[in-house]
């Protein structure tokens, strides 16, 4: 089935030559059905928001159905461009709020160089903040659930009680860093593989959702559905 393609409008979007900011590309069904995960396109002109996501158990404490771990494959660059993950040494609570209220978050963190075919995986209370001049693929959990730490003077609601209650202030992983061919993650909330054209399906027996690498579409397989064939490189991301 072919998904539906959203464009949405955002503060940080790029100009689409109409004057409008479109930042995302979310993927839908067209009968509006529930699908297991939320993958999108993001086009990121501006940085987006210093930011973090509750896991499952903070979100249900909180009312929320689920939490929100993600991950981003980097389908473009420009130079220099840049994503921000994690610190440069652990932070106390009480220092990361007081650096999301003076401005100085955007320094501690780490901001680490993106390139074309590079992968993070973003764990919930992974403190983050994705830099301009990307062109990236979001496969997340279906969840929306944003605490915002930091947005660089734009008029927007900050939720600092709640994102210092959800932060893991710490150093990023390099191991949550991936690039190259193959599954790229296997994980509770989701699996990604990148795939070469002629590659057999390595997350077989589950649903999947296809985006070839050559089109900003995507492709919602069921369980047991053979992949189709293509051309070129495709990102693939199963539900659990």
């Amino acid at each position: 089935m072919r998904l539906a393609a959203r464009e949405v409008e955002t503060p940080w979007g790029r100009d689409d030559g109409s004057g409008r900011k479109v930042g995302e590309i979310w993927f839908e069904a067209a009968d509006k059905r529930d699908l297991p995960l939320l993958v999108k396109y993001l086009f990121p002109e501006e940085k987006l928001s210093v930011q973090v996501h509750p896991d499952d158990e903070q979100a249900r404490a909180r009312g929320l159905a689920n939490g929100k771990s993600e991950c981003w494959y980097v389908v473009a660059a420009e130079p220099g461009a840049r994503i921000g993950l994690g610190f440069e040494r652990a932070l106390e609570p009480e220092e990361l709020r007081a650096a999301a209220v003076d401005g100085s978050i955007e320094r501690l963190m780490t901001w680490h160089s993106a390139h074309a075919g590079d992968f993070f995986s973003v764990p919930a209370g992974t403190v983050h903040a994705i830099g301009g001049g990307l062109t990236l693929i979001e496969v997340q959990q279906p969840s929306d659930t944003t605490y915002r730490l930091y947005d660089y003077g734009r008029p927007r609601e900050l939720h600092l009680d709640d994102a210092v209650a959800v932060a893991a202030a710490e150093p990023y992983p390099a191991a949550l860093r991936r690039s190259g061919s193959g599954v790229l993650l296997e994980g509770p909330h989701f699996s990604v593989a990148r795939l070469e054209a002629g590659d057999p399906d390595p997350l077989a027996g589950r649903a999947r959702f296809l985006l070839p690498l050559d089109a900003r579409e995507c492709l919602f397989l069921d369980p047991g559905e053979a992949l189709p064939a293509r051309s070129g490189p495709a990102l693939l991301a199963a539900a659990p």
